[in-house]
């Protein structure tokens, strides 16, 4: 019986050890060299206090800023503890009743602006943390954060555009606008805190 028990206690223990131990701490050291601002969670400061990150979205509900996509987690909206998708599919009754209450606020929001609304101001993403919406989105927003902060509508454009984003290496993805940078941009023009 000890010729059974000793080669498996000393593979339980060589295991705990490389899976336990040495892998955790060798690809932490991998993404603290390699990527040290993702590993460290991508925490945006603005005069050292920090804001945010950069890479798990916000409720923004002012109409002086613009709004991310609507976020899917719980027990709170984007807790990164608690990342996924709402799991309801098109024909859920749940999912119909939560756009059409999205549409409303926005319509609520802006009534002047009667632009198709884009699908990802009304829709969660797979993760339920997704910081960036589409240039779309944030161009529909335009007008009621320009018209909230005083602003030119062209200025508000300009500052959607030196925010956004191309595709990942040129063909992935679309291209994209970062919701607390662009926000954090508007501060910065207008003076305002948050």
């Amino acid at each position: 019986m000890s010729s059974t028990i000793r080669p498996a206690v000393v593979l339980f223990g060589a295991l705990t050890l490389i899976c336990g131990v040495i892998y955790p701490f060798a690809v932490t050291g991998i993404g603290a060299v390699a990527f040290p601002d993702q590993a460290g969670g991508s925490i945006v400061e603005v005069g050292g206090k920090p804001v945010g990150s950069s890479l798990i979205g916000q409720s923004f509900t002012s109409p002086h800023y613009f709004w991310g996509r609507p976020s899917a987690t719980g027990p709170m909206p984007n807790n990164g503890g608690g990342s996924s998708g709402s799991n309801l599919g098109p024909s859920n009754p749940a999912l119909t009743d939560a756009v059409k209450g999205r549409v409303e606020a926005l319509r609520a929001a802006d009534p002047s602006n009667t632009a198709p609304i884009p699908v990802d101001l009304v829709t969660a993403s797979g993760s339920g943390l997704d910081p960036d919406i589409s240039v779309a989105a944030a161009q529909y927003q335009a007008g009621r954060v320009a018209a909230a902060r005083k602003l030119d509508p062209a200025k508000v454009r300009g500052l959607i555009e030196a925010k956004r984003s191309g595709q990942v290496l040129g063909f992935f993805g679309e291209p994209r606008v970062n919701v607390l940078a662009l926000n954090l941009a508007l501060d910065a023009e207008t003076g305002r805190t948050r």
